[in-house]
């Protein structure tokens, strides 16, 4: 989670006294406290206090966004509602005018920037559940999004992620190298090499025209959508930047990119999309692609978010799954089956096919 050799439980001490001693920086019960909710890029707390008050605040990682990025995302979450395009949580405001607060405390060596959150009630949708209905709603608002991130009129110097082939595959990748992942033998590295090559060819010829490629949440999984009383609302920009719209598929079924239900979903996902942009038939053919940009950016992220539960519940399975997904996708991409492939000679040959 963070650029630190210090062990996640210790940092996690430190930033749970960062919170507590931070929630006077903005206007707020004297006697809000706040919990630690979620631990990923960031460190996420719900802050409560007597009369039902509610609000998130996030403590941002070191060296992931400087301020000047986390205040594009805010501009973005800002100017889709403002467009009516989707419902997202407003940022609050802190005592010094600026939404963007800034935090030291002993036993860090460096401050951290904070934003203070709306709360917003509501459910996410159940992973075990019946999950067509939300993924056609949330192709439905990944449209609506793409849409105002075409027309929207971007404020100067603005500064976000980009989610690409190089940022994924290049020199320096925002979530670091797949093959440093644990448990990435040869035979899965052979693999997993093929799929590799195989992305970059398809997507190189897919192009980034400004239909297919643009400003995008990046992060669209269920987890970040919940539904209550007052709608749907979509949260945790955090991901925000540029890259291929049909990534945000790919981001909806982070992690379970192997369930029986993904055709399902996808096809659910494209009906709810095309409610209001279309999509056309290369462009449908390709989303399988960006499933394995994905998987493989997810691998690359265990692998360097070890320290994490998350990362390390999923550590021992993940690469051989991937490596089995990526020769099923070889397979079904190779161009034997318009005359030979040795890419899928070679998956066989490793014996993940």
């Amino acid at each position: 989670m963070a650029q630190t050799d210090m062990p996640l439980a210790e940092l996690l001490i430190h930033l749970g006294r960062l919170a507590q001693q931070s929630l006077v920086l903005w206007d707020m019960p004297s006697n809000a406290h706040s919990r630690l909710i979620n631990v990923s890029e960031n460190a996420t707390y719900l802050v409560e206090a007597d009369g039902g008050y509610k609000a998130v605040l996030r403590i941002h990682r070191e060296q992931y966004h400087t301020r000047r990025a986390i205040e594009c995302e805010l501009a973005w979450i800002a100017a889709l509602k403002e467009a009516r395009a989707v419902v997202t949580p407003d940022s609050y405001t802190g005592k010094n005018g600026e939404v963007i607060q800034e935090g030291r405390i002993d036993g860090l060596e460096n401050p951290r920037f904070m934003v203070l959150f709306e709360h917003v009630e509501g459910t996410q949708p159940d992973e075990a559940g019946d999950l067509v209905g939300p993924f056609e709603e949330l192709g439905e608002i990944a449209a609506l999004t793409h849409e105002q991130s075409k027309v929207w009129q971007r404020p100067a110097n603005f500064e976000r992620l980009v989610w690409n082939v190089d940022t994924v595959f290049g020199d320096t990748p925002n979530w670091g190298n797949w093959r440093d992942a644990p448990n990435v033998t040869p035979d899965i590295a052979e693999v997993l090499e093929a799929v590799e090559a195989r992305i970059r060819e398809r997507l190189d010829a897919f192009g980034t025209s400004d239909d297919r490629y643009g400003l995008i949440h990046a992060d669209m999984r269920l987890a970040n959508l919940l539904t209550g009383p007052n709608g749907t609302r979509l949260i945790d920009f955090d991901d925000c930047g540029f890259g291929w719209f049909l990534y945000d598929f790919a981001t909806g079924i982070s992690f379970m990119e192997d369930d029986l239900r993904v055709p399902a979903l996808k096809a659910a996902w494209i009906r709810g999309y095309e409610k209001v942009r279309p999509l056309s038939d290369p462009e449908k053919a390709e989303i399988d692609t960006f499933i394995m940009l994905r998987r493989m950016a997810l691998l690359a992220w265990i692998g360097s978010h070890i320290e994490a539960p998350e990362p390390q519940a999923m550590a021992s399975y993940f690469a051989q799954v991937t490596a089995e997904l990526g020769a099923d996708w070889l397979a079904e991409t190779s161009p034997q089956r318009q005359g030979g492939s040795e890419h899928l000679a070679m998956a066989q040959k490793s014996g993940f096919s």
